[in-house]
């Protein structure tokens, strides 16, 4: 039997949903003060909403501010509504300005705005400095509490400023610099501030500014930050005035919800937006049902396919026998295709003006792949079907990939002129279309090659 102070996580988890079961709120508070935050979001992830509320209840303040921010907004969103208006109020304002907007924006106009009065003139003010930005944009996304300094600072001043705003800034590892009309000219780090004499000016020691725009797509923003590995980005107006500031935990947050998103759509699904064992089971099935009726809907055309071509699978049925094969090395290749240039959108290796660099090196990828694969099938099938059958699945192997592997690289960069999400034009796009394409192809194949 473990100790007391020795439990392991799956253990004092046990013991919290018992103390939940038997309403026995001490032996609740005593085991929760035992985990983490991070330990308790996992909890509380599992539990319903009423039992959330009880959990989140019983911790210490601190903590259950720390919990909170953790949560996905959907989730703080659920919470709120099992809290009462007080405890509400306390959370709200204690919540850093973007924190607040994700979760307002969760939340019914109504008590949105209601939380919004209870805020102070300051709070409510940074607040709606954040909630002015687009959805989408980096600005909705930044934190407008930031440590500004100035170049004729001197380090013995702008450490000064840095000690003086320690309870609200987001972060002062990275400062920037601006000068008397609140540009942004450089930034300085707190460590070059530390081993600078004290008398030495800030535009000395700065340094020159990576930055983005707070117009600029959030997804872009984030990437931005992780590709410079840098602990902060300002993030300024048209004019390149600061505004705000892109934090580096901020930004892999951004980065992982987007990758969440790519990978459910790629898989023909929506993004729940939350933590699958708490999303109700009506949630799951609205986000996927959608694009299985696309697909339904797709596969028609596949079988009105077949059905011009009855004929020709009456006269060899042996053909029926490769279909599955078929189409289903195609889609593959396709979303191997797809997948790889999704990915190099969100990366930025590519762009849309990149369309018909993507196209031509694809093409090559499915001819190459085609002829390697086309190779082998012509080999294996005659062995066992004879030269003709064999003859006429290497080259719709060939035929197929080449297709499939051209279409699938390009047609995440069409999705992505359309405006639409490149993800959304990746597997189940694909799918459905090489289905239908590669049937053709083969029955054309065959019909040329067997003359029936």
């Amino acid at each position: 039997m473990a100790s007391d102070d020795k439990l392991e996580l799956g253990e004092l988890i046990y013991l919290i949903e018992q103390a939940l079961d038997s309403a026995d709120l001490a032996a609740l508070a005593k085991q929760v003060k035992r985990l983490k935050a991070s330990q308790l979001v996992s909890v509380i992830e599992r539990l319903n909403d009423t039992e959330r509320a009880i959990v989140f209840r019983v911790l210490p303040k601190a903590l259950a501010l720390e919990v909170f921010e953790s949560l996905a907004p959907t989730l703080q969103s659920e919470l709120i509504e099992e809290l009462s208006s007080e405890e509400v109020s306390v959370i709200f304002s204690k919540l850093d300005p973007d924190d607040r907007v994700g979760l307002l924006d969760e939340l019914p106009s109504s008590v949105a705005q209601l939380l919004l009065t209870g805020l102070s003139a300051k709070e409510r003010n940074l607040t709606g400095e954040v909630l002015g930005y687009a959805q989408g944009s980096i600005g909705r996304r930044m934190s407008p509490e930031y440590i500004a300094v100035k170049a004729s600072d001197s380090v013995a001043q702008a450490i000064t400023k840095v000690k003086g705003k320690l309870q609200n800034a987001e972060t002062i590892y990275t400062l920037p610099v601006v000068d008397a009309a609140r540009q942004l000219i450089g930034v300085v780090s707190l460590r070059d501030l530390m081993r600078a004499p004290t008398r030495t000016k800030v535009g000395k020691i700065m340094q020159e500014p990576h930055m983005v725009k707070a117009s600029d797509d959030e997804e872009l923003a984030a990437r931005t930050c992780s590709d410079l590995k840098v602990l902060a980005l300002p993030v300024v107006d048209n004019e390149q005035r600061l505004v705000g500031i892109l934090t580096v935990d901020d930004a892999l947050r951004i980065l992982e919800e987007e990758e969440s998103e790519d990978a459910a759509r790629a898989g023909g699904a929506e993004p729940l937006r939350r933590p699958y064992l708490s999303t109700p089971v009506f949630s799951i099935v609205r986000s996927r049902v959608v694009w299985l009726l696309v697909l339904a809907l797709g596969a028609t055309f596949t079988v009105s396919v077949l059905g011009a071509f009855e004929a020709a699978i009456e006269d060899l049925v042996v053909l029926t026998l490769f279909i599955p094969l078929l189409i289903g090395l195609g889609g593959n290749t396709g979303n191997q295709a797809a997948t790889t240039v999704t990915r190099a959108l969100a990366l930025q290796d590519v762009r849309a003006k990149d369309i018909w660099s993507v196209l031509y090196r694809e093409l090559r990828v499915g001819l190459l792949l085609g002829l390697l694969l086309g190779l082998i099938g012509f080999g294996l099938t005659t062995l066992i079907f004879g030269f003709e059958i064999g003859l006429v699945i290497g080259l719709t192997l060939f035929a197929i990939s080449t297709v499939a592997a051209t279409v699938g690289g390009v047609m995440p960069l069409v999705g992505l002129a359309l405006r639409a999400d490149p993800a959304v034009f990746s597997n189940p796009f694909i799918t459905t279309f090489v289905d239908a394409t590669g049937l053709i192809i083969y029955f054309l194949i065959a019909k040329a090659v067997l003359g029936i």
